[in-house]
Parts: structure tokens; C-alpha cells; sequence
């Protein structure tokens, strides 16, 4: 039987896709996880009982469009890294709109290669 794919930062998971690929689990503030299933009970699931004591929920994958599949990724990553990392991540996130805003100010085209570098593509 497979097991579940595991992302990991260190030893800490921050998500894992179940063997069928329906379910992602992923870390969420404990606190907050009643409320986030309660408003959407058709996308996502509380932990299973051994999971409770975590800061983790799941999802059903089908129910999540892409935008918001890396929204969830990226804060349960964003929950197990070193602040200074997460700060330069974030960053980095506002300075592709930034290298374009500049161009256009100045009336030159955006460099392509550059704000495609820091947009991820």
C-alpha cells in the first residue's frame, strides 16, 4: 500500500497528499481550524483523531482551484520556516508587480526575464 507523499521543512511536515490523491492535509493554526471547516464543510475536513493534537487540517483537492491550493501550501510552509525566510519570500512575492510598475513609469517595457524570474515561471 502507498504511503502518503510528505513535504517537509526539516523533520517538520507541513504537508501530505493522501495515496489516492483526494485529501491534502496541510499545517493550520489550531485555533482557527473549527471555524475554517465549519464555513466550508464541502472542501475541508478536520485532522483524523490521531492528528488532532497538530496544527493541521485537510482539503479535499478536487474542491480547490489552483490560487487557492498555493495560498494553503504556502502559509503551512510558511508556518515551519525561520522568519527571515519567510520575510525574503514574501518579498520577493511583491517584486515582480514592482519591476513592472518601474517600467512603465519610465515608459520601457518590463524585463521580461527578470519579472519572470521572480514570478516563479
Amino acid at each position: 500500500m502507498r504511503e502518503h507523499v510528505k513535504f517537509r521543512v526539516g523533520r517538520i511536515v507541513f504537508a501530505s497528499v493522501s495515496p489516492d490523491e483526494s485529501l491534502l492535509g496541510f499545517g493550520y493554526p489550531r485555533e482557527m481550524r473549527e471555524a475554517l471547516v465549519a464555513g466550508e464543510p464541502e472542501k475541508f475536513l478536520m485532522p483524523r483523531a490521531s492528528d488532532m493534537r497538530y496544527q493541521w487540517v485537510r482539503a479535499r483537492l478536487a474542491a480547490l482551484d489552483l490560487d487557492e491550493l498555493e495560498e494553503l501550501l504556502v502559509d503551512a510552509w510558511a508556518m515551519c520556516v525561520p522568519q527571515f525566510l519567510r520575510r525574503e519570500y514574501l518579498e520577493l512575492q511583491v517584486q515582480p508587480q514592482r519591476v513592472v510598475d518601474e517600467c512603465h513609469e519610465c515608459g520601457g517595457d518590463p524585463p521580461d526575464q527578470r519579472a519572470d524570474a521572480l514570478d516563479g515561471h
